[in-house]
């Protein structure tokens, strides 16, 4: 009786640890955005530190982000904070960092990665190339 009561006990928390972690993750889906290099919505991104907020992609959008070396990076404005709200983080001025409205979370522009709890998790990365005419982001 004892062996079966700790082997239910195991299962029972290794069910319950499971669940959590898996249910605060930003949905996948598809995402394919092409703008020429030039459009007025992408401008901010000719110096570095410059972001843009672009709706109607992703879960709840995208941002897009020059870093200090010249590299665009998108994330999918969804904050990985309760994902399944789809509370869209907001610019911050200075553009460094982004504000989930919802939490209060704070991320890194540079990498995604959370800088104020309650985020744990970054924002979800998407892939993006820039050539001399067009800047795209898929995933």
């Amino acid at each position: 009786m004892r062996k079966l009561f700790i082997g239910l006990f195991i299962i029972a928390n290794i069910s319950l640890l499971s669940c959590t972690k898996e249910g605060n993750y930003i949905p996948d889906v598809p995402v394919n955005f092409n703008v020429p290099i030039n459009d007025p919505r992408v401008s901010r991104l000719q110096s570095p530190g410059g972001a843009v907020a672009i709706g109607g992609y992703g879960v709840s959008g995208l941002i897009l982000y020059r870093k200090s070396d010249g590299e665009i990076v998108a994330y999918d404005r969804c904050s990985s904070v309760n994902p399944q709200s789809k509370c869209a983080v907001n610019l911050d001025d200075p553009t460094i960092t982004a504000t989930d409205p919802c939490s209060g979370a704070i991320f890194l522009l540079n990498d995604g990665s959370p800088a104020k709890a309650p985020a744990t998790k970054p924002l979800r990365k998407y892939l993006v190339t820039v050539t001399s005419s067009q800047i795209s982001v898929i995933n």
